[in-house]
């Protein structure tokens, strides 16, 4: 048995991370301020610790108390259009707070540091599916503060041995098989959980953005990687960081238009999914679809949930079975 610490645990790919390890025998403590997270999302046979990574000597003091064989390091902003308005407080969130948690590690001797990154480091690509090749240039302050993360933890590999791995990803979609868990955001900015909340009523009707795109449908082309299969390929870089640091981009290996989501949600939901249809969103590229052929190669990683209907159908018996989300997990 291994023992974890799991920043950002009570948020979404965390929260599914945590059981993911605990399902397989392991010791988990979750650091998480419950910003944006949900207290009733960290399973309860995690040790759950409430603080912010910039508490450096509450940092000290956690890794003084207990020797992690690894960190996963999952707490960060991700909302992009906020981050254009907010570009200073993304970057003390996801980049000055995660070199604390990455200093304290270090301090530590535990040298394995996982971060969960994200396949906006890359911008606007110029070729899809993209690859570990691809130039980065983000284009919003979330993929810049996310590159000068790695950025950040290359140089810790060489001036003190922290070996890292970096997953870059787009939509994390799904929800726990077993309905342990699931997405609970607010506000709500992913397709598949904002489908799904406009077909059962809790939410207005679908906006799709943009129906002149250059694509099969015209509508935008995403990648949708399910929840645990993230939470199982943060795992499988484990072994690979014995012999050094890695970046990797994840992918499901196809994207999906916004049609054919919500053709999906209808199959699984046998209802409509109403929406109105609009204008593109400044920026917004036609297609983002993430190659997963390097980690596919190292780590024998593939995805187990990969086809769209299993994806969403996890997620739509999510918000059935949990209409409020955790809120009412937290009232009783």
């Amino acid at each position: 048995m291994a023992r974890y610490l799991v920043s950002g645990g009570a948020g979404y790919v965390g929260s599914h991370l945590v059981l993911t390890l605990l399902d397989t025998g392991h010791d988990v403590v979750v650091v998480d301020d419950l910003s944006t997270g949900h207290r009733g999302a960290v399973a309860a046979g995690a040790t759950f610790i409430q603080t912010s990574l910039s508490e450096k000597k509450r940092l000290g003091e956690i890794f003084a108390a207990w020797k992690f064989d690894a960190v996963f390091h999952l707490a960060a902003l991700s909302l992009v259009g906020e981050s254009m308005q907010q570009p200073l407080r993304y970057c003390r969130e996801n980049l000055s707070n995660s070199t604390n948690l990455a200093e304290a590690a270090v301090r530590a001797g535990c040298l394995r540091f996982v971060l969960s990154s994200t396949a906006a480091v890359f911008g606007v690509p110029k070729t899809v599916p993209i690859t570990e090749e691809a130039p980065t240039t983000p284009v919003n302050p979330y993929g810049l503060s996310k590159l000068m993360m790695e950025q950040a933890l290359a140089w810790a590999e060489v001036a003190h041995g922290l070996h890292s791995a970096s997953l870059r990803y787009f939509n994390a979609a799904g929800a726990d098989p077993r309905g342990r868990a699931g997405e609970d955001h607010e506000p709500e900015t992913h397709l598949i959980p904002r489908a799904i909340l406009a077909t059962l009523g809790h939410a207005p009707p679908l906006h799709v953005f943009g129906t002149d795109y250059d694509t099969p449908d015209g509508t935008a082309v995403r990648d949708y990687v399910h929840v645990m299969d993230l939470a199982a390929a943060h795992i499988a870089v484990l072994p690979r960081l014995d012999r050094g640091s890695v970046r990797y981009n994840l992918g499901n290996g196809a994207g999906h238009s916004v049609r054919e989501v919500m053709a999906a949600v209808e199959r699984v939901s046998g209802r409509k999914v109403p929406y109105e249809n609009g204008p593109r969103r400044a920026g917004d590229p036609p297609a983002l679809v993430a190659s997963s052929a390097l980690i596919r190669a190292e780590t024998g990683w593939s995805p187990k949930h990969a086809a769209l209907d299993d994806i969403v159908r996890t997620a739509w018996n999510w918000h059935v079975s949990h209409p409020q989300g955790y809120e009412a997990l937290a009232a009783a």
